[in-house]
C-alpha cells in the first residue's frame, strides 16, 4: 500500500527525473533569438516549416543547459548513493542519475528531445493553421515532455503511471512558469 510520504517521494522522483527537459525548455527561451531553425523556409502551402520561435541559439543553448542538468543529478546521485529510481518505489525500473556519466546521457536525451518536442510542436500548429503565439491546449504544455520521455526509454524503462504522474505534473508546473515569465516580461502570452 502506498502511503502519502510515498506519494511525496514519487512525485519528487518525477520531478528530478525529467528536470533536464524542464530546464532546457525554459533555457531555450533565455538562449533563443537569431536564426530560426527551420532558416526561414516554407512547405509549398506558404506555411512555414516551424516559425520564427525555435531557433538554433535556444535549441543549442537549451539542449547543453539540460545535459549539465543531467550531469549535477548524476553528481549527486553519485556523492550520495542515493539514486531517483530508488525514491521512485519502483516506478523507473533502471538506476538513474548514478554517475556523472549516466546523469550527462540521459541529460542530454532528455534535453534534446524536449527541443525536439517543441520543434515538432511548431511544426504541426503551423500544419494545422495555428499561428506562433496562439494556444493549442494539452500540446503546448507535453509536446515538450513526450519527446523527452520517448528518448528516454532508450536508456530508462518506466512504469506507465509513472509517465503519466510526469505529464500531469508537466501541466501544472508548465502552466505556472509560462505565467510566470509572461509576468516578467519574458514571453508574450501566459501559456
Amino acid at each position: 500500500m502506498v502511503n502519502f510520504i510515498n506519494i511525496i517521494f514519487i512525485i519528487i522522483s518525477a520531478i528530478l527525473f525529467i528536470l533536464p527537459a524542464y530546464v532546457a525548455n525554459g533555457s531555450a527561451l533565455v538562449f533563443g533569438g537569431g536564426t530560426p531553425l527551420d532558416m526561414g523556409k516554407s512547405l509549398k502551402d506558404g506555411r512555414r516549416l516551424i516559425g520564427d520561435g525555435v531557433t538554433w541559439k535556444g535549441f543549442i543553448g537549451g539542449t547543453i543547459v539540460g545535459t549539465i542538468i543531467g550531469a549535477i543529478l548524476g553528481l549527486i546521485g553519485q556523492l550520495s548513493g542515493i539514486t531517483i529510481n530508488q525514491l521512485s518505489f519502483g516506478m523507473i525500473n533502471t538506476v538513474v542519475y548514478g554517475d556523472i556519466l549516466s546523469g550527462l546521457l540521459l541529460g542530454f536525451l532528455l534535453a534534446f528531445g524536449a527541443l525536439c518536442g517543441d520543434a515538432i510542436g511548431s511544426f504541426i500548429k503551423r500544419r494545422i493553421g495555428i499561428q506562433r503565439g496562439k494556444s493549442a491546449p494539452i500540446m503546448d504544455q507535453l509536446d515538450f515532455v513526450i519527446v523527452a520521455i520517448i528518448l528516454s526509454l532508450l536508456l530508462v524503462k518506466l512504469d506507465i503511471l509513472f509517465i503519466l504522474l510526469i505529464c500531469v505534473l508537466t501541466l501544472i508546473i508548465h502552466l505556472g512558469t509560462n505565467a510566470g515569465a509572461y509576468l516578467l516580461g519574458l514571453k508574450d502570452v501566459w501559456y
